[in-house]
Order: structure tokens, then sequence, then C-alpha cells
């Protein structure tokens, strides 16, 4: 399996089927790829109603005919669109093409719905990407239900969860790997993954990825 960071907190997971998670691509100074450039999708998952995870996701799912998976109020709007689409909720768990998706929780903010967080299981990987939030104790459930795999975690603060509290995340989250998002986009959300990576320490291995770069996993 093949992770590769788009940029921001966009990231492609290449398996058995391709999954798209929050492609914010247009408008992104750090986005490592066009939509244009996106040719092959089957999924295309949305944490949440911000512009900057919604991002191309409804013209990628138009051009590929991949289905769109969001929270309910992301859902009705890809409808509209006429857009193949898989609405769901926090605590919920979805199959589509022998993926399933599970919705958890994140402490954010969203401009319809709900935030969310998603564990994606593929291939016999659990993948954890925890969209925008905050540090909560909810994370330990992650970790006992899922012990994922891999986790994206955003490490940017101010809108986020900041290195020290995200380095809390990964002991809650019981993570093998986990990959820092979310950060040098813009300047009001820098930080430094080597500080983050030090902080980890032994608890899971961070891999760092510029946008672009990929993990095999």
């Amino acid at each position: 399996m093949e992770i590769t960071l788009l940029g921001h907190a966009g990231v492609k997971i290449q398996g058995s089927k391709t999954i798209y998670i929050d492609p914010f691509l247009t408008g992104n100074p750090a986005a490592a790829t066009s939509p244009d450039e996106i040719t092959e999708a089957d999924i295309v998952i949305v944490t949440h109603y911000h512009g900057d995870h919604l991002g191309d996701a409804f013209s990628i799912c138009k051009k590929t005919g991949a289905t769109c998976v969001g929270i309910h109020e992301v859902s009705v709007d890809a409808e509209a669109e006429g857009i193949t689409t898989e609405g769901m909720n926090i605590g919920g768990t979805i199959d589509v093409e022998g993926v399933k998706i599970h919705m958890v929780q994140a402490l954010h903010s969203a401009e319809k719905g709900d935030p969310a967080g998603v564990v994606v299981e593929m291939d016999g990987k659990k993948i954890y990407h925890a969209g925008d939030t905050g540090l909560t104790l909810d994370m330990k459930l992650i970790g006992e239900f899922f012990k994922p795999d891999l986790s994206f975690i955003p490490i940017g603060d101010r809108y986020t969860m900041g290195v020290p509290s995200a380095a809390k995340a990964v002991e809650f989250i019981q993570t093998k790997k986990v990959i820092p998002v979310h950060y040098d986009t813009f300047p009001i959300v820098s930080a430094d993954p080597e500080d983050f990576k030090r902080r980890v320490g032994d608890l899971a291995e961070v891999v760092i990825l510029k946008p672009g770069e990929s993990y095999s996993l």
C-alpha cells in the first residue's frame, strides 16, 4: 500500500482501491499536484466542511466517478451535484467497494454538519485520519478499538493540536506509525515536525513527508 502526502491534510492511499482524503489542492500553496492530474479514484473522503478539507473533493468525484464519503451534510451537497455519495455520522461504519470506513469524533468546527475523523480499513491495514481536531480523551477509544497501523495527525496549532498535544495523541491512539499533517501550508500554521518526532520518541515510528512524497505501508 502506498501513502502519498498531497499537501496540508490531503492524502492519497493507493491499495486495492484508490482513496483520497481531504484533497485540498486548488488554492493550496503546498499542493504537490493539481486536480487536473488526478484521473483515477474510487473513494474520496471528506472529514469536515471547511474549504481546506472539502477542497476539490466534488470535482474529483465528478471527473473520476468516485464515491464521496462524508458526514450527512457533505453527502447532501454532493448528491445535489449528481455525485455518487455515502453519507454517515460519528460512530457509524460503512462498506464502500470492500473498504470499511469508520467515522470517529473530532474536536473542531465546521460550516455544515460536524467535524469528524475516519478510520479506513483496506487490505488488512487500519489507517486513521484525525481530520482537524484538538486533543481529546476519546482518542483512547480509537486506540482501544482500532490500534491503527498508521495515523495522520495535525500538528499546526491554532486551529488544531500543536506539537505537544499531537504527541500526547499518539500515546492515546496507540498507532504504530504516524505522519504529521496540517502544518506549514500557511505561516499561521507553521510547526516543526522534527520536534514532534522527538516528543513522540519510542511511542510510534514518525514518518515525515514533504508534499508529493510517498511511503510504503
